[in-house]
């Protein structure tokens, strides 16, 4: 089946799922910290994009969340209904809608961006020392860079 092949060495695959597991059980952590309620992640996720790269059409949100336009425009629509996320006409192209988030989605997402960041801080002060801090935020770098290849 293409994609099933094993490209590395086996050291490289042992690295690769230890990482996977590593960036994992992170997230589940992060997740854990966030209220509890209505937002999903999905639904977080979006007023997030929102709040850090501003205006976005329901399209543009599709592809960079790397969903279906038809999940976005569900996503959206809730964000809506909820006040967190209002429509705009494109002021270059009148035809077209783009979103922007509203002070009540921006304060949302950002007070569960702070709480989770705060347990984030206090983890790494507690548990790590200087040197592993420093090569932590290396690390997160390079995450973001395969992430983007």
């Amino acid at each position: 089946m293409p994609g099933d092949e094993l490209l590395g060495t086996e050291a490289d695959r042992e690295a690769a799922a230890e990482v996977r597991l590593g960036v994992m059980r992170l997230a589940r952590r992060l997740h854990a910290e966030r209220d509890p309620g209505d937002l999903t992640l999905g639904r977080l996720a979006v007023l997030g994009r929102l709040e850090r790269d501003g205006p976005a059409t329901t399209s543009a949100l599709a592809v960079a969340e790397r969903v279906t336009p038809q999940s976005m425009a569900r996503l959206v629509q809730y964000l809506i209904d909820a006040g967190l996320v209002e429509r705009d006409q494109d002021p270059t192209d009148r035809r077209a809608v783009i979103l922007r988030i509203t002070e009540a989605g921006r304060t949302r997402v950002l007070r569960e961006r702070r709480k989770r960041e705060a347990w984030l801080a206090e983890a790494m002060a507690t548990e790590l020392t200087g040197v592993e801090r420093d090569l932590l935020l290396l690390a997160v770098r390079l995450m973001d860079r395969l992430a983007g290849s």
